[in-house]
């Protein structure tokens, strides 16, 4: 009697786990985009695999912790306005202006939690953190880059924000 060949079942070939050593390079090359483009988290997923990374202060909180949808609880739905400036007061004198260096979501707090970054009244210094900047599920800091205190603050958090945008206006010091 002839023998029947047998026929392997069709598929896709099984590929092998990566070796370590890649997972390592991918985390390098990943560091060094961050630098490259001064980017404080980077999160990754890949089908079962998840690559977070963070650099600089944390930010204490992921962008997954806020849905899109979801209302923030009264206390921080709003910015403060430009409490005890009157209109013409605040034409007149020389305020500087901190715009957002990005397209994004404009957040006045670390966290649901947490006081705000800056009301009006506050003093800040160039490295101060006014605010953060969520684009791409990425949390970036904005710094004040300028010394005085906070006159007014333009926008409202969860708030669409474009580049250039301005968020902060400040009474230099």
């Amino acid at each position: 009697m002839a023998e029947k060949p047998v026929k392997k079942a069709a598929g896709p070939p099984r590929v092998a786990e990566p070796a370590r050593p890649a997972v390592i390079e991918e985390v390098r090359q990943l560091v060094q985009l961050m630098l490259e483009h001064d980017l404080g988290e980077v999160d990754i997923t890949d089908g079962d695999r998840k690559i977070l990374l963070k650099r600089g202060s944390a930010v204490g909180w992921q962008a997954s912790a806020l849905p899109a949808g979801v209302a923030m609880p009264a206390g921080f739905a709003a910015a403060p306005a430009a409490a005890g400036i009157p209109a013409g007061e605040a034409a007149a004198e020389q305020l500087l202006e901190i715009r957002s260096p990005m397209v994004g979501t404009f957040y006045s707090t670390p966290s649901p939690e947490s006081d705000a970054y800056v009301r009006v009244g506050t003093a800040v210094e160039a490295e101060s953190v006014v605010c953060i900047i969520e684009a791409m599920k990425v949390m970036n800091e904005v710094r004040a880059e300028c010394a005085g205190t906070i006159a007014e603050v333009c926008v409202k958090n969860v708030q669409p924000v474009e580049y250039g945008q301005l968020l902060f206006r400040v009474r230099p010091a």
